[in-house]
């Protein structure tokens, strides 16, 4: 059996950034599967359920509203290993493509006071497991990361 593209990535070496995972087409349509990497994996501890669920609803809810990318967002959702998340995109696009947007997102994300967007029973299956405080604290080291991105947190490690 072939081993998928994304066990072929040195995560011992895999540092906090945003990264192109894949690029697929369907049809005319190219998607960008963008692999939104938080934690160093194997060396930091992982986020928790309740973090990456609000991570996962608020990331949605912002994205989906921009005029620019709303339509383009495919997904947004969490890693099963808990060290990030994905963000799939129509069209061809490279990290730095969306390297400014994610800085918004997440800026956005810190200012953000109120009610989780969907965290009520009628609209979530998990409704009561989310965590804004936590989220923030994992959301600012982030945008930090994302502010003084350099290639090795745009690009895989070879």
């Amino acid at each position: 059996m072939e081993k998928i593209a994304s066990f072929q990535i040195d995560h011992t070496r895999l540092l906090p950034g945003v990264y192109v995972s894949r690029q697929d087409t369907f049809g005319e349509t190219m998607l960008t599967t963008f692999d939104l990497r938080f934690k160093a994996p194997n060396r930091e501890p992982v986020m928790d359920m309740p973090v990456m669920h609000t991570l996962e609803h608020l990331v949605a809810t912002y994205l989906r509203s921009r005029a620019e990318w709303g339509k383009r967002v495919v997904y947004v959702g969490p890693m099963g290993c808990r060290t990030g998340m994905y963000i799939i995109f129509e069209g061809k696009l490279s990290s730095a493509d969306v390297l400014l947007l994610l800085v918004e997102t997440f800026d956005w994300l810190l200012s953000f006071e109120g009610t989780i967007p969907g965290a009520a029973p009628e609209d979530c299956g998990n409704w009561r497991e989310h965590n804004l405080d936590m989220t923030k604290f994992e959301a600012k080291r982030y945008v930090e990361i994302l502010k003084r991105a350099g290639k090795e947190n745009l690009n895989y490690p070879e």
